[in-house]
């Protein structure tokens, strides 16, 4: 009865085995029996919209070495210390520990070091092709583009946004081994091909790109300022033509031993960061007055208004003032195109709380501020907005001028293109196309409008009274003879630990051509930058050269 009951047991174990266990027992002996060398999949190459390559390869290569198989473990140890310039003991403690199957001994070297490694023919060192990602511009647009980790993934910017179209398949050389793992005379190689990544193809030109990125970089070393960005955008399809943060990296030295220094340099503050804006604001508190007058509201003021000429409000106890005096005259027969010539800010306080908070956070809502824009790009900020429920008559009235309000400058951006393109917000995006490594179209990414929010006839309006900004009022450093350029300064105190922080500010400038048909936006902001920190005589001038740059390389002529 026992024996019956044991033979039983070894038949059901037997069973088990070859219905169950099989196919795991059939991979440990194949993976006994066998040896893979990988094959690294290309990275799909990253180029901008004409397509000059931003981010490509360079072929280097990985060393490896399997311990059961090296012959003499002191000699291997000494050969790939001195050929890699790693510690030979160290080394040779990974080749005799014996716990594990495969050792790496150098990662991405380049081509000289394995013509050295082959001379020696070392048993169970062997190599293979791997890629090394090269930028070809430094450190432009080095913040946007990101970089990868050493196995080719991506780690910041795009590279790791769409890391999944970039990365590719890998393959691997397969080949028989005896038990030690070195490769047997009979051995079969089996080659399974790695599959290259899709290409990617940016909205942005670098052309426009380095000479934003070169205005960039003059005015933050001539006012010493703390950090600048800028963005250059089409308003009619929100493509991102120019994304510049500085300071910046260099994307082929990645600072890597230092996590804080990288974490600040490669940071995207454009999109990460949030301040207040100040004046530029006024464009949206302007673009909501005239579209409600349009609409027949009677809280909303005429273009003809002419509103009050004290230079002062005083809103819950809180004084409101403007930065003018009254000796010059600037709050005399003030029309809402005198108001943002001379950035006004009791007019624009007059206008929120006339709208009210209901109607105005309407529109705020709509130009997306409180929201993300939905860029494809990680780590985009909410900004920051006063729930409506919350918002006293002092905090409205400070947001219609750009305070008590933070945003990112791609939010900001992103409004302003919307209120002078005919009242269409799209959603910003920097990828354009994916193209396949022949050469194939595997999708091209159409612009998505996200909503309306003023109608065509009040984006021209105030399009019309911006370009009078840069004709006669604070943003004339942006006039350029012969074209019809709009827009509008700002300079924003900073706050720190819910104070005002003496002496620092934000100055910028967001500024668009062809006035009436705009194809060119640029926002340019300054933080804390020393002497001069007027938004009009520090941010106007650096969009202005932008902009001359632009009408240069793509041959814009003048429309007189």
């Amino acid at each position: 009865m026992a024996i019956t009951f044991i033979f039983f047991i070894i038949i059901a174990r037997l069973l088990y085995v070859q219905l169950c266990w099989s196919d795991e027992l059939k991979f440990k002996a194949t993976d006994q029996w066998n040896r893979e060398i990988p094959v690294i999949a290309p990275r799909g190459l990253i180029t901008d919209r004409n397509g000059v390559v931003l981010a490509g390869n360079i072929a280097t290569y990985s060393v490896f070495l399997r311990p059961n198989a090296v012959v003499d473990k002191e000699y291997t140890a000494t050969v790939l210390g001195g050929i890699f310039g790693s510690d030979p003991q160290e080394m040779l403690k990974k080749i005799s520990g014996g716990k594990v199957s495969e050792v790496t001994v150098a990662r991405q070297v380049d081509k000289q070091y394995i013509e050295k490694l082959v001379a020696y023919n070392l048993p169970g060192v062997y190599y293979s092709r791997d890629n090394t990602r090269s930028y070809t511009y430094g450190d432009a647009l080095c913040q946007v583009l990101g970089f990868t980790a050493s196995d080719g993934s991506g780690v910041t910017g795009i590279e790791k946004y769409y890391n999944n179209v970039l990365g590719g398949k890998n393959g691997e050389i397969t080949y028989s081994t005896d038990i030690v793992g070195i490769e047997t005379e009979d051995s079969k190689v089996i080659y399974r091909e790695a599959l290259q990544g899709n290409n990617i193809k940016l909205t942005v030109d670098i052309d426009i790109q380095l000479s934003a990125e070169e205005a960039m970089r003059a005015v933050y070393l001539e006012k010493q300022a703390k950090a600048v960005s800028c963005v250059v955008l089409d308003p009619q399809n929100f493509d991102i033509l120019a994304l510049v943060n500085y300071p910046s990296y260099d994307l082929n030295d990645v600072p890597r031993d230092d996590t804080q220094k990288l974490n600040e340099l490669t940071r995207n503050g454009f999109v990460s960061d949030i301040y207040e804006p100040g004046s530029t604001f006024k464009v949206i508190t302007a673009a909501a007055n005239i579209e409600e007058y349009l609409r027949g509201n009677q809280r909303a003021f005429s273009n003809s208004y002419i509103f009050n000429s004290s230079r002062t409000r005083t809103v819950d106890g809180t004084k409101i003032k403007c930065w003018s005096s009254h000796e010059n005259g600037k709050h005399t027969n003030q029309t809402l195109a005198l108001a943002l010539n001379n950035s006004c800010n009791p007019c624009f306080t007059d206008i929120a709380l006339s709208l009210g908070s209901e109607t105005f956070y309407k529109y705020l809502q709509n130009f997306g501020f409180g929201n993300v824009t939905g860029i494809d790009f990680s780590g985009e900020a909410l900004g920051m907005l006063v729930p409506q429920t919350a918002v006293r008559d002092c905090d409205l009235a400070r947001i219609g001028f750009g305070q008590t309000v933070a945003v990112t400058g791609v939010q900001l951006a992103c409004a302003v293109a919307a209120a002078v393109n005919g009242g269409n917000y799209y959603v910003p995006h920097l990828l354009k196309s994916i193209v396949s490594a022949d050469g194939k179209t595997v999708s091209d990414n159409q612009p998505l409008l996200k909503t309306n929010v003023i109608s065509n006839e009040a984006s021209r309006m105030l399009a019309q009274m911006l370009e009078g900004v840069v004709k006669e009022g604070s943003g004339t450093r942006a006039y350029i003879e012969g074209y019809k350029v709009g827009g509008k300064t700002g300079t924003a105190q900073k706050y720190e630990d819910g104070h005002v922080a003496q002496g620092k500010y934000v100055s910028s400038f967001v500024g668009f051509f062809p006035a009436d048909n705009p194809r060119y936006l640029a926002l340019v902001i300054i933080d804390e930058p020393q002497g001069t920190y007027y938004g009009s005589a520090v941010a106007a001038p650096v969009a202005k050269q932008i902009f001359e740059d632009i009408i240069k390389l793509k041959n814009i002529q003048p429309y007189i």
